[in-house]
């Protein structure tokens, strides 16, 4: 087939097509979707249908680009509230916890290749390998703990995800550290390699918030006209903060990370479209960041690996993570046994480590191969061992709230932040309606109002004199929370949120 646009467009809509089929049939298994996308990839690789497709740099621009749009989809998501109690545990396990699992798992690598025959690897290239994948990956958090819809006790979740969200600095640090000095030992120093880092991790902080203010400042002030537009404007600034703290030397990670997080936590116009359009746009980028990761492998190299792979990988799960927070986690007392166990347990890897795998191979770094392949089948593992686990771990662990039934709202509407007010969708019973059927003889209390009523296909505004029936939903607006859930109590009607 000659390679034109619309051959490569017709080829890429059906790696979606098939992606998306993949990721609906595996919810239901509880499969990780992200899994399949690049088990999709793989099928559909030279080994497979024979998408040809070997370039690690194209690959890797790729993973930069939608891991950009991830961690700062993902910073928007998270709140300042909900993070602060944890702040410290997170970065703690952002740095320490990356650090000390690079440290487990590349000695662990070092003396396994000593005792297997055919593997060779010397200890700054076992430490290199470790490193690579020492970061949880922010994707794969991001992914199944939304996707699950799982209700995580103790500030877990907002700790699962700032740790994912921030860690990725510290493994790409170490990375490039020891590409440095297995490529240049005379030009590496250790003092020079911590003033590095300091300086990415401080610059990245700085940049991420100040560009996210600059952000938060341009939305409050400009006036596009097209309301289209704002989610374009935020998503060039991410890209923006990313590559202008690349540009100054500073870690982009971090920044766009930071930078998600300022702007999602200000208020602007338009902020529903701009998070709808970043959800879309977050489940593209993995999509497509996983499907040409998985195109990029041949899967027949992973067999000779598949043996040390397995090992290292069962390593990492059962002890070098675990034994990384543990000790990470030791100064802080609020988070209990089982919480700890759960957070050790949620050392996904994903994208990340196979996009930092591709350095080595750019670099040049003597059996880069062996390790990208290694990487890869670990991702693998880590997916299908403990992605397809977690809500199984949490419950078991009593860290999890019960999962209600999520259902369709029937009435498309959201208050700006500005205003405090409660609304929530209600159904009619034959309970509501023990006083009578009209409004006026429904003992609504003084803080809350009945604004809109969906009968059948029909909206219509409620009057003083309007018969309410069976199955009526209604749009109801408080002046709190505490006003709406006495609102329940006196009409004891069933209400979901």
């Amino acid at each position: 087939m000659t390679i034109t646009a619309e051959n490569i467009l017709l080829v890429g809509s059906i790696l979606l097509f098939f992606s998306l089929i993949a990721g609906k049939t595996g919810y239901k298994f509880g499969v990780p979707t992200l899994l399949l996308f690049l088990i999709v990839g793989m099928l559909f690789g030279s080994e497979g249908v024979g998408i040809q497709f070997s370039s690690p740099r194209t690959a890797q621009f790729i993973g930069v680009v939608a891991l950009g749009i991830i961690l700062f989809s993902g910073g928007m998501d998270t709140r300042y509230d909900e993070i602060r109690p944890v702040a410290g545990e997170g970065l703690v396990l952002a740095t320490l916890g990356v650090l000390l699992t690079a440290f487990f798992t590349g000695t662990f690598i070092y003396f396994l290749a000593m005792l297997l025959p055919g593997v060779r690897l010397s200890y700054p290239l076992s430490l290199l390998l470790g490193s690579v994948m020492s970061s949880t990956d922010s994707a794969s958090v991001f992914a199944i703990l939304r996707s699950k819809g799982l209700k995580l006790k103790h500030n877990l979740r907002p700790l699962l995800e700032l740790e994912s969200g921030s860690n990725d600095p510290m493994a790409y640090m170490l990375t490039i550290a020891l590409i440095q000095f297995i490529n240049m030992p005379e030009e590496s120093g250790v003092w020079k390699i911590i003033l590095l880092f300091l300086y990415q991790m401080g610059s990245g902080l700085i940049a991420g918030f100040l560009l996210g203010k600059v952000c938060t400042f341009f939305l409050r002030r400009a006036n596009i006209g097209n309301d289209s537009l704002y989610p374009i404007l935020i998503l060039a600034f991410s890209f923006f903060i990313f590559s202008f703290t690349d540009l100054i030397k500073g870690n982009g990670y971090l920044a766009v990370y930071i930078g998600g997080l300022v702007v999602g936590n200000a208020r602007f116009l338009h902020k529903k479209t701009v998070r709808n359009f970043f959800d879309g746009l977050t489940w593209l980028a993995q999509i497509i960041m996983f499907l040409t990761l998985g195109l990029l492998v041949n899967p027949s190299e992973l067999w000779p690996v598949a043996g040390i792979g397995l090992l290292i990988g069962l390593f990492m799960i059962v002890f070098s993570r675990p034994l990384a927070v543990f000790i990470s986690l030791l100064p802080f007392r609020k988070l209990n046994l089982n919480c700890r166990f759960f957070t050790s347990w949620v050392g996904l890897r994903g994208a990340v480590p196979i996009i930092f795998a591709t350095y080595p191979l750019l670099h040049n770094v003597p059996q880069a191969g062996i390790i990208f392949n290694i990487v890869f089948f670990i991702t693998i593992l880590s997916l299908l061992i403990q992605g397809t686990s977690i809500p199984w771990v949490a419950r078991h662990l009593h860290l999890s709230f019960p999962q209600k039934k999520k259902q369709r709202s029937e009435f498309e509407m959201e208050f700006s932040e500005d205003i405090k007010s409660a609304m929530s969708e209600v159904i009619v019973t034959a309970d509501s309606l023990r006083f009578g059927n009209r409004m006026m003889d429904i003992p609504l209390p003084d803080k809350t109002l009945v604004v809109m009523i969906k009968r059948g296909d029909s909206f219509f505004i409620p009057r003083g004199n309007t018969e309410l029936e069976e199955g009526d939903r209604l749009l109801i607006i408080s002046d709190d929370e505490k006003a709406l859930k006495e609102t329940y109590e006196n009409l004891g009607i069933d209400a979901y949120r």
